[in-house]
């Protein structure tokens, strides 16, 4: 997922798409675990995509908190 996409995302968006994104992680997990997938660098991007998720998520939490102040 590129930056470009995250930051059009609203909180809401946001916070659905970490969601999600962590549970498509415990699948790639379990299904590596069982048998190896195809890619096992798919579980990294995976990773990466919601630290980039939640990284923007945090940013907009702290503007958000310094315009109320």
């Amino acid at each position: 997922m590129k930056n470009s996409e995250i930051i059009g995302l609203s909180k809401e968006e946001l916070v659905a798409k970490i969601a999600e994104e962590k549970e498509n992680l415990v699948k790639l997990k379990f299904a590596h675990t069982i048998s190896a997938i195809e890619n096992p660098s798919r579980i990294t991007n995976v990773r990466k995509d919601i630290a980039r998720l939640a990284t923007e998520l945090t940013k907009r939490n702290a503007e958000s908190a310094m315009e109320t102040k």
